[in-house]
């Protein structure tokens, strides 16, 4: 992953609020789209430097450390 700019992984979110995580990451990288998700539900598996899957629970609290990908 070190050829996306800025920021890549957001370790110290998890157990945040999934809406304050992906504005927190937005902010941090600004290149990328932080999309919030329900832990499960389907997501496409090519690599994009532009968008950071941000997996939550039931809650709405994240379950993973949220990554460029």
């Amino acid at each position: 992953m070190s050829f996306c700019q800025g920021k890549s992984c957001w370790p110290e979110l998890v157990g945040a609020k999934g809406e304050d995580a992906a504005a927190t990451i937005e902010r941090e990288n600004p290149g990328v789209h932080a999309i919030v998700l329900l832990e499960g539900s389907p997501i496409t598996f090519d690599f994009s430097c532009g968008r950071v899957w941000v997996f939550v629970d039931s809650c709405g609290i994240v379950i993973q450390t949220p990554r460029i990908g």
